[in-house]
């Protein structure tokens, strides 16, 4: 039975969303989207149009919407019939996009932890602090709530879950690696919303280790992979969404999560940081204009979605997972490659919004489907992965296999 979507955000990882459900829209049917500024929605459709992507005839209409704004969204939804919204507007949406589908019964999905403006890295488990406090609601209401549905958090999720029901009898380490060996020709630029990117890398690094959380400082441990396609990089460990609920579902296993950063990037973020400027803390100016620090600096920076154009190179995400299998101990890397200029020519994204982009129109064909469509709230790990990465093998972003036996594609 064919679901309305409903949209929510219109930045480059949206473009990706738009594209893949109308190329889906067979399974999700109508597509709406809606952002702060309704222009950005139209300039998506647009391309959605010129890409000829609609796999056939259906609404794919935008709308104004301060996400924000619990009414305003729950008459949206409510509006357009929406059974299905994608929530992948800022971090600092989730909590309200979410109440409004609790308010209207509609499935619920998003690509990262809920955020507030004022607070960063907060206790752990993250997930803890806003989105599990709402699961007992979720239950009793029967709304279906997919957390971290991208690809970190998202897929990875789902591979550390597939290494641990079809590779190893017991899971003792995860380590998440997420390496963009592209180059966006610009000085300096991040590639998502670079609020929300400084945030990730101001505050305390959180791994689980022994059965406890620890503590380090953003680029104080470091370590090269060598990995498929993309070669031996340097990636620095970090604190990310899919530890705090990994954590929690892989019976004890450590989890970590690794991200590659050339030296350039490092020493531009440290002057940034040194200087005060990546503070999300209101400061006063000598003429007594009160600014936030951080969000000057994501005003000079360019906008991610601009540097689709110009974008060359691959990425290579994925999971190294440690274990034993029959007595011994056994290991697999279980990743995929996705190119930033292939992304560009077929959705006018890079490939970083298109890794992001994909997997939540996968997880929104399974709610369509049924087969993911639980009732509650859950995080990726807690949900079969076989038909999600069997839906992702053939929308764009196949997962592969290097272990003892070699490097190979998996079918699903």
């Amino acid at each position: 039975m064919k679901k309305t979507v409903l949209i929510i955000g219109a930045g480059g990882v949206a473009q990706v969303v738009a594209h893949k459900c109308a190329q889906n829209n067979d399974v999700l049917g109508d597509i709406h989207i809606a952002s702060r500024t309704k222009s950005k929605c139209d300039d998506i459709i647009a391309t959605v149009h010129a890409k000829k992507a609609l796999k056939q005839p259906g609404v794919l209409e935008g709308h104004e919407l301060n996400a924000l704004d619990i009414a305003a969204t729950s008459a949206l939804i409510r509006k357009t019939g929406a059974q299905i919204v994608i929530n992948v507007g800022t971090a600092f949406l989730n909590m309200s996009v979410l109440s409004a589908c609790l308010e209207t019964g509609a499935a619920y999905i998003d690509t990262a932890i809920h955020e507030e403006p004022g607070k960063i890295c907060e206790t752990p488990p993250w997930y803890g602090n806003y989105e599990w406090k709402r699961a007992e609601e979720c239950a009793a209401k029967g709304v279906t709530a997919i957390l971290g549905a991208g690809f970190d958090p998202g897929v990875v999720n789902a591979y550390a879950r597939l290494a641990k029901d079809d590779y190893l009898d017991k899971v003792t380490e995860v380590d998440i690696v997420d390496i963009n060996a592209g180059s966006h020709q610009r000085y300096f630029a991040t590639n998502f919303d670079p609020e929300i990117n400084f945030r990730e890398f101001t505050g305390t690094v959180y791994s689980w280790q022994q059965g406890k959380w620890q503590e380090n400082k953003m680029f104080e441990i470091g370590k090269e992979y060598d990995l498929p396609v993309v070669g031996k990089r340097m990636a620095y460990l970090c604190g990310h969404d899919e530890v705090h609920s990994l954590a929690k579902n892989m019976d004890g296993a450590d989890v970590r999560f690794w991200m590659g950063f050339g030296e350039h990037y490092i020493n531009v973020f440290t002057v940034l940081k040194n200087i005060g400027l990546l503070s999300e803390q209101p400061v006063k100016t000598a003429e007594g204009l009160e600014v936030v620090p951080l969000k000057v600096v994501k005003a000079c920076l360019p906008d991610p979605s601009s540097l689709a154009p110009e974008y060359t190179g691959k990425t290579c995400i994925g999971d190294f997972v440690k274990g034993t299998k029959d007595g011994k101990e056994h290991e697999v890397f279980i990743y995929n490659v996705a190119d930033h200029k292939e992304a560009y020519e077929e959705v006018g994204s890079q490939g970083i919004s298109y890794t992001a982009g994909v997997p939540p129109v996968a997880a929104a064909m399974l709610i369509a489907t049924g087969e993911w469509d639980v009732k509650k709230m859950a995080n990726v790990e807690e949900l079969p992965p076989h038909p999600f990465l069997g839906i992702l093998n053939r929308i764009g972003l196949p997962t592969r296999i290097k272990d003892a036996q070699g490097d190979r594609a998996l079918e699903f």
